[in-house]
């Protein structure tokens, strides 16, 4: 056994994510977490199931346990959201989702964002004044709203955990096992950061990944797909037509 093996037992942590989560950044932290003895909980905009991703394409499907409005942040000891390109984006947007980071934030409880999920952080009118690390991506979205950006792997502040994205989990998941659990030498840390870190670190000068280096070895559709796709549309169109025509009149004139 390790040294984490239920270190988090009895504590229960929320998992707030929605389509378009980064795949391994949901699945590493959340599985972690279990290992050390907690109880994760999906939290998402919708019930059912939402959709992974692998940087830029699909991932696998994965079960909301509940929804914004069937839970609040006095269910939970504390909240991890995961990033994505699309997931954090659409959380962002949601009143609900607002609240629930909010909340956490308000009553000081272990609050762990990972790469682009800063952003929540951000919308949430609860950046200014914090020292994060993020996705390089969003630096500018962060420092606008008043956070000091740092480009490192992780930083602590307070009860707030960052992690500036997948290549980065080896020390995230350490340190989200620590912030969960409580552990003091956190807090003395977040002091540390706050006296060395005056100002934010500077933009990358080239993005981490380009957006086209997965995206070119998706194979293109061929044209005999696009032209039975293009045909398989013409059919249903004339199929829906002729169900919605209404029947012909009988010849009055015809004998009988």
């Amino acid at each position: 056994m390790n040294s984490t093996d239920n270190a988090l037992s009895g504590r229960r942590i929320a998992v707030l994510a929605a389509d378009g989560f980064e795949q391994t950044q949901l699945d590493t932290p959340a599985a972690a977490l279990r290992d050390a003895g907690a109880t994760t909980t999906v939290v998402s905009l919708r019930a059912g199931r939402i959709r992974g991703m692998h940087t830029h394409q699909p991932g696998e499907l994965v079960r909301v346990d509940t929804t914004l409005d069937r839970t609040a942040a006095a269910d939970y000891d504390g909240l991890f959201v995961p990033g994505g390109y699309i997931s954090p984006d659409l959380l962002r947007q949601s009143a609900p989702a607002r609240d629930f980071v909010r909340a956490f934030d308000a009553a000081g409880k272990p609050l762990a964002l990972l790469a682009q999920a800063p952003l929540v952080l951000v919308s949430a009118g609860c950046a200014r004044g914090r020292i994060v690390t993020a996705w390089p991506g969003v630096r500018d979205d962060v420092v606008n709203a008043g956070a000091t950006w740092r480009n490192e792997a992780v930083v602590h502040d307070a009860h707030l955990l960052s992690g500036r994205g997948s290549q980065d989990l080896g020390a995230f998941v350490p340190a989200l096992l620590a912030l969960m659990a409580g552990e003091p030498d956190v807090a003395a840390l977040a002091v540390e950061r706050t006296v060395e870190a005056a100002s934010s670190d500077p933009p990358q000068d080239a993005p981490v990944e380009p957006p086209n280096q997965s995206l070119r070895w998706l194979a293109a559709p061929s044209f005999g797909t696009m032209l039975s796709l293009a045909l398989l549309g013409v059919g249903v169109v004339a199929a829906q037509r002729a169900r919605s025509r209404p029947p012909a009149e009988p010849d009055a004139s015809a004998p009988d």
